[in-house]
């Protein structure tokens, strides 16, 4: 019954109510010291990405050279400002996930999409790893038009890749972004904070098309 309700979405009438007040947290990223919340440099984009726990891909995502900041929140669900216990009840609906900004001149979206696929297992479900629940589902939030495009055909050429290697069916959530709230400042920067911190994140060791020929 534990392990049901952990993996399955609430409803707005069984969601946990949360607060009108966002949490508490870090004002500067932890390793480069640029701001978390902007303001950001003109033409820089931003990208939102769910891969379980967000200690180990906000690791993954601020060592790319072209990424200026990274932030990790929670996003997808239900609940506002939820805190990081309550979204590990699997009421609030919402993931833990890596808000990342770019400049798109050094580093390209199709190029973040290609470390989101190699980087985790995208064929589990409600689940990274040993981390169970909806917290730790897989999935992309695009800001607009053209990023739900490249993340949808990022997700079919990496799905025949997968098929060719024996893998299962890609289970990521692919959707508009909706609020993003910043996790807890203890979360932040994590890895860099705990350099020997739990890091649950493990890719399938299939190589995402995007760049050696396939577009996204």
């Amino acid at each position: 019954m534990l392990f049901r309700k952990a993996a399955e979405m609430p409803t707005a009438d069984t969601a946990l109510p949360g607060r009108d007040t966002p949490l508490a947290t870090d004002e500067v990223h932890f390793v480069n010291g640029r701001p978390l919340k902007g303001p950001y440099p003109e033409g820089f984009e931003t990208a939102i990405f769910g891969m379980g726990c967000f200690w180990g891909v906000e690791r993954k995502f601020w060592q790319l050279p072209g990424v200026w900041v990274t932030s990790v929140g929670y996003s997808g669900g239900i609940t506002p400002n939820p805190t990081y216990e309550e979204t590990c009840t699997g009421l609030t609906g919402q993931t833990e996930v890596v808000k990342v900004v770019f400049n798109p001149a050094e580093i390209s979206y199709a190029e973040l999409l290609k470390t989101f696929w190699e980087g985790h297992d995208p064929t589990q479900g409600m689940r990274q790893g040993n981390d169970v629940g909806t917290t730790y589902r897989s999935a992309i939030y695009y800001l607009d038009a053209d990023q739900q495009a490249q993340a949808e055909a990022s997700r079919d050429a990496y799905q025949s890749a997968l098929t060719k290697a024996g893998r299962g069916e890609i289970s990521t959530e692919i959707a508009p972004a909706g609020a993003y709230y910043y996790a807890e400042g203890y979360h932040q920067g994590y890895l860099a904070k705990n350099p020997a911190g739990y890091c649950g994140i493990g890719g399938t060791g299939v190589v995402c098309p995007i760049g050696v020929g396939v577009e996204a």
